[in-house]
């Protein structure tokens, strides 16, 4: 079973869409629980979480974390979604696997060559799939969900990821 977590900020329409594209894993069982980890939004960001049925939660990164009642948490952006077919892709590696591990860009959402190398790159653009244990050890030095995540070595899903846009 897996827990999400969303750190947001203002961006309620963003949250809707990547939670639209957690029904599918919702449906199969794969999906236990959403935390939505706002950040001091001002919007109606509470709301949509409230609809969608997330714990809402204002406290920082780590008390998400400790909220979070899977085994394995997956990070996202609000404004990502996952592709069809990313259940068995996480499901399998949760499975076989200790270490951390991020989506691949959908084919049709990769930005051109000289924006990726000139761009500062975000930790979470790729989404994360980490251990609740590791995840609550490196929480303890984070001030956020990209902290978090920034620098962590991963392995790479076959399942893709609609990256969520710059703000």
């Amino acid at each position: 079973m897996l827990s999400v977590l969303i750190e947001t900020r203002n961006d309620e329409e963003g949250l809707a869409r990547t939670l639209a594209s957690l029904v599918g894993g919702a449906v199969e069982g794969v999906v236990r629980d959403v935390i939505v980890c706002d950040a001091g939004s001002t919007d109606q960001t509470h709301r949509v979480a409230e609809h969608a049925g997330c714990h809402y939660v204002t406290s920082g990164i780590a008390a998400c974390i400790a909220q979070a009642k899977g085994d394995w948490l997956l990070f996202l952006e609000p404004g990502a979604r996952l592709a069809e077919g990313w259940t068995d892709e996480v499901v399998a590696h949760t499975a076989r696997q200790t270490m951390p591990a991020r989506f691949s860009p959908a084919r049709g959402n990769r930005a051109p060559f000289l924006s990726r190398v000139f761009s500062s790159s975000r930790a979470l653009a790729e989404g994360l799939v980490v251990n609740k244990r590791q995840a609550a050890a490196l929480a303890k030095g984070a001030s956020s969900a990209e902290a978090l995540a920034r620098g962590l070595a991963t392995r790479k899903l076959d399942a893709e990821i609609w990256v969520a846009p710059r703000k």
